[in-house]
């Protein structure tokens, strides 16, 4: 079978986080039986060895320039094209039919009441001025005019396209993958009528907003009211152009259900196709997580994540200045560690507060979790099952989590083992790290038994084998 697979994040190393984890894993267990053809972006941190060795993993590899960038001269070497882009730098696809519903108005009304529209995943950049509120309000207009969201468009390349387009029209593959929703831009809607095409969309992007807003997390809460029914629009609409979607927790499934059934009937019929939604989850390499040698002990934490994703900047806040204050008064001595890439100001500027470390982006993640003696993942925001708890549980650090942190996982409840501990406010987090500082037979409980779960249900193999059934569908 031919694949094409479509990644505007560059999947290599698969340790920038968990979309490349993710894509790099998934593309490696199917190029092993399968011919994958892979488009992706070029981020300005990637080299020219990283192409050469992400090549190696595939039948053929095209690298197109980063369109926020300038335009750089397209490079060929060895087989592999890197494309250039426009001279305007990137064009959008033609809309979808639709358009626009309801006129401005009562989007506005209906935003005002309802939703909202996520920040960028990555921080940065200044804030205020008169020109950024002419940005802001350009960027809100094409969203509204044109379905789809700024992020989306922004990352969006017109010779990814072009090159997409030939493939299909010339019947070079007999599958269509997106490795994350905001790759849905490049595919037609009439490719589903000649072949399978999949949608591996993580996780719901009105879903994470919506929860955004209602736990009070959302950095923006009036521009994320203002947008929520444009992102019902747009997902469900994107949805529609499948043969698949894929989620990684039923959660994800069902909250996709909840946007996307019951559809609306015209003359009989539903005004747009609903595609099966499957769950498949993350995995873990074992050869990079192996299971801890030696309990450590002692009071020592560790949180591991990209530090410039919203969701991992959340926690790693919330863990340092609510959580850490109350367990230092009981413990004087306990330390947290911060691991992870690209740590923004808010990260860093958690560096200089009593016993917490900021680390930045490390070589081995496992030599870190194995030094600590509990592992906290204290997600408020964002769905999908977490590649930082299955690592965790791996490398065999005990693991306290909220219910974000262990979504999809069973590890609580029931006749089943404990694999961790759940923690949602603030002394419940206290009370179970306490509970795993001073119990090293319960440490060892939840050391054994993760790292078990691991094994049997998460590893990439298993979870490549369950995306390859899929695709043969």
């Amino acid at each position: 079978m031919k694949i094409l697979m479509l990644s505007s994040t560059f999947p290599y190393p698969p340790s920038r986080g968990g979309t490349q984890v993710r894509t790099f894993n998934l593309l490696q267990y199917l190029s092993r039986r399968h011919e994958v053809i892979l488009g992706t972006v070029r981020s300005p941190d990637v080299t020219d060895a990283q192409i050469d060795t992400l090549r190696q993993q595939v039948t053929e590899l095209a690298v197109f320039p980063n369109p926020r960038l300038p335009p750089q001269p397209p490079l060929v070497k060895g087989g592999l094209r890197l494309h250039q882009e426009t001279e305007e730098g990137f064009l959008p696809p033609p809309l979808n039919k639709g358009g626009t519903e309801g006129g401005l108005f009562p989007a506005l009304n209906q935003g005002l009441e309802e939703g909202f529209l996520p920040p960028p995943l990555n921080k940065g950049g200044t804030e205020g001025g008169f020109s950024e509120i002419i940005g802001k309000f350009h960027r809100f207009s094409r969203f509204l005019q044109s379905g789809t969201p700024p992020n989306v468009l922004s990352s969006y390349s017109q010779a990814m396209q072009n090159w997409a387009d030939e493939l299909v029209t010339a019947g070079k593959c007999d599958t269509v993958t997106c490795e994350h929703s905001v790759n849905e831009i490049y595919v037609r809607p009439e490719w589903r009528q000649k072949l399978l095409t999949v949608a591996n969309i993580h996780s719901s992007v009105w879903g994470t907003c919506r929860e955004m807003l209602a736990t009070g997390t959302s950095e923006k809460p009036l521009r994320d009211r203002l947008n929520l029914p444009l992102l019902a629009r747009y997902e469900k609409r994107y949805c529609s152009k499948f043969s698949r979607i894929v989620a990684t927790t039923s959660t994800d499934r069902e909250q996709l259900l909840e946007l996307l059934l019951p559809s609306v009937q015209v003359r009989g019929k539903q005004d747009f196709f609903v595609p099966p939604i499957d769950v498949i989850p993350n995995g873990v390499d074992l050869t990079q997580f192996p299971y801890r040698s030696i309990d450590p002990g002692g009071h020592t934490l560790i949180f591991a994540g990209a530090m410039n994703n919203l969701p991992n900047i959340d926690a790693a806040r919330f863990l340092s200045l609510q959580i850490m204050p109350p367990l230092q008064q009981r413990y004087p001595d306990a330390t947290l560690t911060l691991v992870g890439a690209s740590p923004v100001p808010e990260v860093l500027a958690l560096g200089k507060l009593p016993g917490i470390q900021v680390v930045g982006r490390v070589q081995r993640v496992a030599e870190y979790l194995h030094q600590a003696a509990v592992c906290v993942v204290p997600m408020r925001i964002g769905f999908g099952i977490k590649n930082k708890t299955l690592e965790a549980m791996a490398a065999g650090t005990p693991v306290v989590a909220s219910d974000r942190g262990l979504e999809g996982l069973a590890v609580d409840g029931g006749a089943q083992p404990r694999r961790a501990l759940r923690a949602n406010k603030v002394q419940e987090y206290v009370e179970a790290i306490a509970s795993l500082f001073e119990n090293q037979q319960l440490r060892q409980e939840l050391s054994v038994n993760a790292r078990s779960l691991v094994e049997s249900q998460y590893t990439w193999d298993i979870i490549g084998r369950q995306y390859d059934r899929l695709l043969q569908f």
